[in-house]
């Protein structure tokens, strides 16, 4: 959970600071690194939730089934 923690802060900090950047220089390559940075977070965080509902339910009944 420290992990996840940890990669929601500095997500949340990358978005906040190419937001930023974008807003200030009107760069357009902030903006994408925004979206790909969001998607990213995203995609770790489903991987995450998967391995968390895995190891709760289905490895959990694969003991109680032994």
């Amino acid at each position: 959970m420290l992990i996840l923690r940890l990669l929601v802060v500095l997500m949340t900090a990358l978005l906040v600071l190419s937001g930023a950047m974008f807003v200030l220089t009107r760069n357009r390559k902030y903006l994408d690194f925004a979206w790909q940075t969001l998607r990213f977070a995203v995609l770790v965080i489903l991987v995450f939730a998967l391995l968390f509902v895995l190891e709760r339910y289905v490895l959990a009944g694969w003991r109680v089934m032994l």
